[in-house]
């Protein structure tokens, strides 16, 4: 097994600098946590001896170069690596990382002097990491494994490289980028200034994940319009907008929730909710792996408020619909050969292929169809977003060496 001394600390010091990002903000980054650590990852960059590295003034994105050290490289494709640097809506502040060595498999490891504690018998995924060093948090935050597991290996990848010139590869471009945790991240990725045939995003979960399906995704507010007078002489008059939240919800197929539904069946979910008699509004996701299906969703919330609206005899509901990802699927199908790579390499570092449709998204959706097809790899994480959140020190290990295998494949194609 390489030598990655700087893989963990690293780590522990990202995941230390709090990112949050703000889907409130108008900035780019969201949060000016962001933009001062994209500039210590750009000076980093440099002090590992990257080159071309900047950060982009459009995007916001930290980008690099490692050149190749071939000899002739007309042929030999440029591949990217992205990572996210922000984290999601989950108090991110003070994060004190515990390590647990070892760690046998079955025991209930306390989170810090939280009260919370990860159990095998709550948490099954533990049981897997038997004899790994495993890294969680103290109880009071998130880890911030998503994303900063998968900034720390391509960061450590590089180094690797660079200290071992012996491995022979073509020109690989490293992206650093805000905002994935509230969907704008990739909204200005520039695709010709990252300068990449193809890339993948490293953002996954558990070892040995490889994704090139995702949800096709909107958001939609549906706005209700009421009228509000006295309740004392509000018959036939009064129209109340809660109620008219509660009946547009409820027309909704119940089955068809998060909590209700697995591999590629979609769903709604409603998970926003404000207003009084007079004005409601209820915010909602869609998703659907299909896009027929997906377009059909959109189309039966217009239906539904439509049927609302003719009821009340005025318009009432009104459903605002934005789209914000595709299933990148549509795109990679159509040459499979960054997935033929990535599923290679990782076999020839002995890590098991685990193919499926992620039920989400990453920037790689975005990323896909602007013309750079960009799968998803594993990077360790289990737990995400939370308090329970913790990655094994050897996925982290193995998602750097499928980096490195991946260079080393790209050189020889």
């Amino acid at each position: 097994m390489k030598n990655y001394q700087n893989l963990v600390p690293r780590f522990i010091k990202y995941v230390k600098t709090e990112t949050r990002s703000d889907e409130t903000s108008t900035t780019v980054p969201s949060t000016h946590t962001q933009v001062e650590f994209a500039q210590d990852l750009a000076k980093e960059l440099k002090d590992i001896g990257m080159q071309d590295v900047r950060i982009s003034p459009e995007s916001a994105y930290v980008l690099a170069t490692l050149p190749s050290n071939l000899d002739d490289d007309t042929d030999v494709k440029k591949v990217g690596f992205i990572a996210h640097i922000d984290t999601a809506d989950f108090n991110a502040v003070g994060v004190a990382p515990q390590i647990i060595e070892n760690y046998d498999g079955v025991s209930e490891i306390k989170l810090g002097d939280s009260g919370y504690s990860l159990s095998p018998a709550e948490f099954a995924s533990l049981k897997k990491y038997q004899g790994q060093d495993l890294i969680t948090t103290d109880g009071t935050t998130l880890l911030g494994a998503d994303d900063k597991a998968g900034v720390a290996e391509v960061m450590t990848a590089m180094e690797y490289l660079i200290q071992h010139p012996e491995i022979k590869h073509g020109e690989v471009k490293i992206g650093f980028g805000p905002d994935e945790e509230i969907g704008k991240g990739a909204t200005r990725f520039e695709v010709d200034d990252f300068g990449a045939d193809f890339a993948y995003t490293v953002d996954g979960g558990p070892l040995g994940e490889l994704q090139y399906e995702t949800f096709n995704a909107a958001q939609a507010e549906v706005k209700f319009i009421g009228k509000n007078v006295h309740p004392g002489s509000a018959k036939d008059i009064m129209v109340n907008a809660i109620k008219l939240a509660m009946e547009f919800d409820s027309m909704l197929p119940a089955g068809e929730v998060p909590e209700k539904t697995d591999g590629r069946e979609g769903f709604f979910l409603g998970f926003a909710i404000e207003g009084n008699v007079d004005a409601a509004k209820m915010t909602y996701i869609i998703r659907d792996h299909d896009r027929e299906k997906f377009e059909a969703r959109k189309a039966f919330l217009q239906q539904i408020a439509q049927q609302m609206n003719e009821k009340y005899g005025v318009e009432r509901v009104i459903v605002e619909l934005e789209d914000q990802y595709y299933n990148m699927a549509e795109v990679i199908q159509k040459d499979m050969t960054v997935v033929d790579i990535a599923e290679e390499a990782m076999q020839n570092v002995d890590v098991q292929p685990d193919i499926f449709p992620v039920r989400g998204g990453t920037d790689g959706s975005m990323i896909s169809f602007m013309g750079l097809p960009t799968p998803n790899l594993f990077a360790g994480g289990e737990n995400m977003h939370a308090r329970f959140e913790y990655v094994s020190v050897q996925t982290m290990e193995k998602a750097t060496d499928v980096i490195i295998e991946i260079i080393k494949l790209v050189a020889t194609k």
